[in-house]
């Protein structure tokens, strides 16, 4: 059974920066996509980023994170967000997820790609 869990959300202020950990247990493929989601109430989940285990590349799903925030990964089983320059309307909860497929072979920004979703973790920007 595969279960993902979601570090190192909180409340902070605009400008300041939060690093997100996802790690997996259950993995059976090391090769695969993991991603970051994020949600706010009312509104369908939003891909953040994206990459896989095999590959330096980096996907992001919104212009507005570009340049501020950034995905990484350590090995098949973790990927974290380091987030910078927080505004306001990044405020969500930001979930991890998992396929097993490269990210270049799906629509990466897409909830329906993925088949393992962790909890969630919130974070919030506020003064």
């Amino acid at each position: 059974q595969v279960r993902l869990v979601e570090s190192g959300g909180g409340s902070v202020q605009p400008g300041d920066s939060l690093t997100l950990s996802c790690r997996a247990s259950g993995i059976t493929d090391s090769r695969n996509c993991m991603a970051w989601f994020r949600q706010v109430p009312g509104k369908q989940r939003e891909g953040v980023a994206a990459m896989s285990s095999t590959s330096t590349w980096k996907y992001y799903g919104d212009s507005s994170v570009k340049g501020r925030f950034t995905v990484s990964r350590d090995s098949a089983t973790s990927v974290a967000l380091r987030m910078n320059s927080l505004k306001p309307e990044d405020t969500a909860v930001y979930y991890c997820a998992v396929v097993y497929q490269l990210c270049a072979t799906i629509s990466h920004s897409d909830e329906n790609e993925y088949s393992f979703w962790g909890q969630g973790t919130q974070v919030t920007v506020s003064s």
